[in-house]
């Protein structure tokens, strides 16, 4: 069963950390999330802090709503929206540890080792062929389905530290990744903790 729509409609930070450990599942294939990143429209990181417009109406729909943008016009990358409509938040889901499927991720891929099928938000949408086509769709009903923490992924232990790839608002630590884990897209700062649970 997928999360329902009531795990999105929290504080975006929290929602990032809560992810940690569910298992993101499309098409035969599926991996468990092991770092993600949270946006929110007040800090000029996030799509949102420009407002309402066509490309980040999906931000400002209801909670649990797949938002799914290219980036540099290459990558299909996912996020998670959060929070009421009116906010314009969402989770950037940034690696995976894959579990279901790994043969066809392999092929798309085309790389040998495990560990660099979905070690990026880029490399996780094409291994698991995640497009813009469904952008808007719905995490809980699917196609893109993400499902609660399995059994060993109860409580993981978190770590946190500043977000990737972006030019503003980079002092925020809201990267959150699984202590440890060897899939992520890149180890987090041991100078980091974790931050207050709320954007």
């Amino acid at each position: 069963m997928a999360l329902a729509p009531s795990f999105y409609d929290r504080p975006v930070v929290e929602v990032a950390q809560d992810l940690v450990g569910c298992v993101l599942e499309h098409d035969g294939r599926a991996g468990v999330i092991v770092e993600t990143e949270a946006y929110h429209h007040s800090e000029p990181a996030s799509h949102a802090y420009v407002g309402l417009t066509a490309r980040t109406s999906v931000l400002f729909n209801d909670p649990g709503k797949a938002y799914i943008y290219r980036s540099y016009g290459i990558h299909a990358l996912l996020n998670a929206v959060c929070e009421h409509r009116e906010v314009g938040a969402a989770v950037l889901i940034r690696a995976l540890e894959p579990t279901e499927g790994i043969a066809r991720m392999h092929a798309l891929r085309g790389v040998a080792k495990e560990v660099e099928l979905c070690n990026g938000p880029g490399k996780l949408t094409q291994a698991l062929g995640i497009d813009l086509d469904l952008n808007n769709t719905n995490l809980f009903e699917g196609p893109i389905l993400i499902h609660p923490r399995e059994d060993g992924w109860k409580d993981p232990k978190l770590i946190a530290g500043p977000r990737i790839g972006i030019t503003k608002a980079v002092e925020l630590p809201w990267r959150f990744s699984a202590a440890g884990n060897g899939y992520v897209s890149r180890p987090i700062p041991k100078t980091f903790s974790a931050p207050p649970r709320r954007a």
